[in-house]
């Protein structure tokens, strides 16, 4: 029998396993994009920003990335935002050797008061895509490192 070529998805990081950790799903057929849970229980302080870690790592094709997006109940439900707006993940942070391609979702608290999130709560929705380079793009650069690797 033939092996199946992986084209996109998910995959547990190896510090979680599938007792820790589900794989993400969308909640319709129709969903662009797939519930993305925390890893761990965080607490929020009033105005903190944290990355929340998810235990999970996502693979792609070389023109492709992963948008991380707010959920819409996040901030009438839970007083929390997605803090970078939208999170851009790269199809070379899979696997890489910083952190193993990790997926964080950097979460701020928008109450005056503490807000917890629970290992398994829904926090984001990811959606992939295909992208576009300029004509004359001649980006060679190999990813070194992890979260935040390639820039300051």
């Amino acid at each position: 029998m033939q092996k199946m070529q992986k084209i996109r998805g998910f995959e547990r990081v190896s510090a979680f396993s599938e007792n820790d950790v589900q794989l993400p799903l969308r909640a319709t057929a129709h969903s662009a994009g797939y519930d993305i849970a925390a890893a761990e229980d965080i607490e929020f302080q009033p105005g903190e920003i944290k990355a929340v870690p998810t235990g999970l790592k996502a693979y792609m094709q070389a023109d492709e990335v992963l948008y991380l997006y707010d959920r819409s109940s996040n901030p009438t439900k839970r007083g929390l935002v997605l803090a970078n707006s939208v999170g851009v993940i790269d199809s070379d942070y899979y696997n890489n050797a910083g952190n193993e391609g990790q997926l964080f979702v950097q979460l701020m608290n928008i109450t005056d008061k503490p807000v917890s999130v629970a290992k398994g709560d829904r926090i984001a929705q990811a959606v992939f895509a295909p992208f576009l380079v300029a004509d004359d793009d001649a980006a060679e650069g190999l990813r070194t490192g992890g979260f935040g690797s390639t820039g300051d």
